[in-house]
């Protein structure tokens, strides 16, 4: 099969109390990886303006980027979340701190076990399950005595009166967001993160990205990456539509604002429970290398049981480094 997108959410998501991520095969050499990285004696840069600074108080303190969503008129407050139970993202065994008035620190800054985790200003509020009670998104900072700052958007709701943590996603090490804020049914997020070729100081990947919330997990739905000149590279599945019922193939249809590489997009079929069915390839038709193109195509879907739910992406992935530059997805049933 064909290994996934290491930015989507279920690499970096986590479903609590439910079953183990799919992407846990691999957490541990990523975790390895993102761990070196926050350990590396690269100092940051001041271009690089995180959410807000988990790096130990005698470094220079960073502005955090202003809320973008009006309090809750129901639901969990941002005074509940600054003392709320967190789940922490970037360890590899489940462990959970209690947070005082935002913050949790344990050990001392430069030795072997250090962590101060954060919670920003920054966060929004909305309804994303649909039961009349707002949720709470939030942007929380991990940081193990590096200089790397991880942070994670988690999700937070009140139950009977008490702030329980729901989940989280991974986003960046040090991101520059943009917007936070709730939309119909998932979580807006507009951000720069960090490249294949950037620094460690400096992200320059500005992009927009919708997440929802799919058995429990913050799902990745669409992603939107900029060219350095600012033109959006995206991809917008036209046809089928949400929830459209399908049988053992799928007619798919839509466009792209910059054709991809050789003009191929990959798909992916995944079911409920992220689990990979089936890959392929996508033509799409453009009049130039990079122009605006379109693509229409039948994927065939398998002999999968009436009834099942699955998810197809279309992804433009880089044929230089494997980065994901542009995705859109639709959930559909099989009939």
């Amino acid at each position: 099969m064909v290994s996934r997108n290491p930015l989507t959410s279920r690499h970096y998501g986590r479903q609590r109390s439910v079953a183990v991520a799919p992407w846990r095969h691999n957490r541990p050499v990523l975790l390895l990886i993102l761990f070196l990285i926050g350990c590396s004696p690269v100092s940051p840069s001041g271009t690089a303006v995180p959410i807000e600074s988990a790096v130990p108080s005698e470094n220079t303190p960073l502005t955090p980027a202003p809320p973008t969503a009006t309090p809750p008129h129901s639901g969990i407050s941002a005074g509940q979340i600054r003392n709320a139970q967190y789940q922490l993202g970037f360890t590899d065994a489940p462990q959970t701190v209690q947070l005082a008035n935002g913050e949790f620190r344990e050990g001392l800054a430069g030795s072997t076990g250090y962590m101060e985790i954060r919670v920003t200003d920054v966060m929004a509020f909305g309804d994303i399950d649909g039961d009349g009670l707002n949720e709470a998104a939030a942007m929380v900072s991990e940081n193990y005595g590096g200089t790397g700052v991880f942070v994670f958007l988690a999700l937070y709701a009140e139950r009977a009166g008490k702030p329980v943590f729901l989940t989280s996603v991974f986003l960046d090490d040090r991101p520059v967001l943009s917007d936070l804020r709730f939309e119909t049914d998932g979580i807006f997020v507009s951000a720069t993160t960090h490249g294949a070729e950037d620094p460690f100081c400096c992200p320059t990947l500005r992009n927009e990205r919708h997440y929802k919330l799919i058995n429990n997990q913050l799902e990745l739905t669409d992603y939107t990456t900029f060219t350095p000149d600012g033109r959006p590279r995206s991809i917008v599945i036209e046809a089928p539509v949400q929830g459209a019922e399908v049988f053992s193939s799928v007619q798919i249809r839509g466009s792209v604002a910059i054709a991809p590489f050789e003009n191929n997009l990959a798909y992916r079929i995944y079911d409920v429970g992220g689990v990979e069915l089936s890959a392929g390839a996508v033509s799409v038709s453009a009049p130039d290398p990079g122009a605006p193109g379109t693509f229409e195509t039948m994927i065939n879907i398998g002999g999968l049981l009436s009834g099942s739910l699955i998810r197809l992406e279309l992804q433009d992935v880089s044929a230089a480094d494997g980065s994901l530059l542009a995705m859109d997805s639709v959930e559909l049933v099989v009939k």
